[in-house]
């Protein structure tokens, strides 16, 4: 068993199982996300016996890093491979004072907006909690960020469920994952400190509030259920109405800890004054502040980037009506790691990889392997 994604109570079990006290839980929580302890045996205020038969019958598996990559502005990208050959990605958004991990809830995404490269691959499989507070782990690693520091000194000072796959679509894992996230005695993130990014799962946000009490954001992207429904399947389901419901009475919003509603610029799409009009009707009543968000293209993307000026008057309108609306400048784009670029590589080097090879195999050979290749 994996000791990494296990609540506190978890953790005491599996000790009591093994005949131990319940203080030993406070002391292995303490090394495993306090110290970062990739191995039993640095776990000095345990007994050599009981580190003996934790490392016999127990691991502490974090995400193998497949792929590490820096970008020029200092954005870097890890391409994770879980026990089971999946993969996905993480990435750290460095500022002057702070961070974000960028992390991801699923491998792949099933929601098909057509703006997002995401989108483009297909859905595999929720993420574990392990796998999900792993992509954190790995960042301290990589940053070297052990024992946990304080706030005022941290490099990764917050965590943004912004990576791939859509969170409220794997509720109970990511609300255990964010419950090690906060732990006092070990990571020790506030609540106010991550953010979970929903496409707008109607029926999941109250309980989101409540649960996991964090700062929500939401991907809106249109201002009308025309064209919110064309980029974004999901709002035939759930279209604006209940969703700004839903919104306006999210558990704790306030003024002082306002949604952040996300809009991603796409030219002759959602980006004329008519748009920004329409999104400060919207929105009216709501504590709310935008974050507009230069479309980042990738290879074939059916749409175009708004030019700046325009955005800026978007910008202006909003900010008129007094509405908190900066431009978010793109991160990472030289490592395809910007807001709605996440997908693994790897897929396509794969895809590559085995055309390869079936062009070498005789006919029949190909058949056989095209027959391997389509099953489950």
């Amino acid at each position: 068993m994996n000791l990494i994604g296990l609540t506190r109570s978890e953790l005491a079990a599996v000790l009591e199982d093994m005949g131990e006290k319940p203080f030993r839980t406070r002391q292995l929580w303490h090394w495993i996300y306090f110290r970062g302890a990739t191995d039993f045996a640095q776990m000095s205020t345990l007994s050599k016996d009981l580190r003996a038969r934790l490392a016999d019958i127990h691991s502490l598996e974090r995400p193998q890093v497949s792929r590490e990559q820096t970008a020029m502005d200092g954005t870097r990208k890890w391409l994770l491979r879980f026990t089971d050959g999946k993969e996905a990605e993480a990435v750290h958004i460095p500022e002057d004072d702070r961070g974000a991990v960028c992390v991801s809830s699923q491998v792949g995404c099933t929601l098909t907006c057509r703006f997002c490269h995401t989108g483009t691959q297909m859905l595999v499989r929720n993420l574990e909690p392990a796998e999900i507070v792993g992509q954190f782990l790995v960042a301290r690693d990589s940053y070297g960020e052990w024992p946990t520091p304080t706030d005022e000194t941290r490099h990764l000072s917050n965590v943004v469920l912004m990576g791939m796959g859509e969170p409220l679509f794997n509720f109970d894992n990511v609300s255990k994952a964010v419950s090690i996230l906060v732990d006092g005695e070990g990571l020790a993130l506030s609540r106010r400190r991550i953010t979970l990014s929903t496409s707008g799962v109607v029926p999941m946000i109250e309980r989101c509030g409540h649960e996991m009490g964090v700062n929500l954001a939401v991907s809106l992207h249109a201002a009308t259920d025309e064209v919110r429904s064309a980029i974004m399947p999901i709002n035939r389901k759930y279209p604006l109405e209940p969703l700004m419901a839903a919104l306006r009475a999210y558990p704790g919003v306030s003024n002082a800890r306002r949604i952040t509603l996300e809009y991603v610029m796409l030219k002759g799409i959602n980006d004329s004054p008519a748009d920004a009009r329409a999104l400060v009707r919207l929105v009216r009543g709501l504590p709310c502040k935008f974050n507009l968000i230069p479309f980042n293209p990738w290879p074939g993307a059916p749409y175009e980037c708004t030019p700046m000026p325009a955005i800026q008057r978007f910008a202006d309108i909003l900010a008129d009506a007094g509405l908190t609306a900066p431009i978010r400048m793109p991160r990472g784009r030289d490592i395809l790691a910007a807001c709605g670029q996440l997908k693994s590589a790897s897929e396509r080097e794969r895809l590559q990889g085995y055309r390869a090879r079936l062009a070498a195999l005789s006919p029949d050979e190909r058949a056989a392997a095209e027959a391997e290749h389509a099953r489950p």
